[in-house]
């Protein structure tokens, strides 16, 4: 089960399909300025096999970002990383460098965002990041996120910033408003 449409967008399960697409994403310096190096064709499509199993083990995983008309924008979604030694849900995302400064990060990660919400698999959301990666850090706080320096990832050159993502307590959800 993928996130619902945005205005723009809809998410949708990757496939080997889509690995030219995924391939060129990956493999792109720019985009993947903040990881240790671009991704070559044979990590691409483990990239992809990787998010098949999360969708076929937890129902969610990183999913295709596309226009209506079926324009390639990137990927966006959800998975279990290991921060403070357990695992946390973390909204990822990334864009291709034509599509950047759209504002399509934001709303594909929003429909992520409110879809792990109403999943209920998390109390709290997070997203690692680069601590030189300005726009991914704006991405995270139009999320409602901060950095949370309570929070580690085993890389001393990324911040976590999270987001609880239940508002109401079981208590207060029994209220009537």
């Amino acid at each position: 089960m993928h996130p619902p449409r945005t205005s723009r967008l809809r998410l949708r399960e990757m496939s080997m399909a889509d690995l030219d697409d995924m391939a060129a994403l990956l493999g792109d310096s720019t985009v993947m300025e903040f990881y240790p190096a671009p991704k070559n064709r044979d990590e691409a499509a483990a990239w992809i096999d990787w998010n098949m199993r999360n969708y076929a083990e937890h129902g969610f995983g990183l999913w295709i970002a596309e226009t209506y008309d079926g324009e390639f924008i990137g990927d966006c979604g959800l998975s279990w990383q290991t921060v403070n030694g357990a695992p946390h849900l973390e909204v990822g995302f990334h864009v291709r460098v034509a599509a950047q400064g759209k504002g399509f990060a934001t709303e594909a990660a929003l429909a992520c965002r409110d879809h792990a919400r109403d999943l209920g698999v998390a109390q709290h959301l997070v997203a690692i990041i680069h601590q030189a990666n300005r726009a991914s850090q704006r991405v995270a706080e139009k999320l409602g996120m901060r950095r949370d320096p309570s929070l580690r990832h085993t890389s001393p050159i990324h911040e976590v910033y999270s987001l609880v993502l239940s508002s109401t307590s079981p208590t207060e959800a029994g209220r009537d408003e």
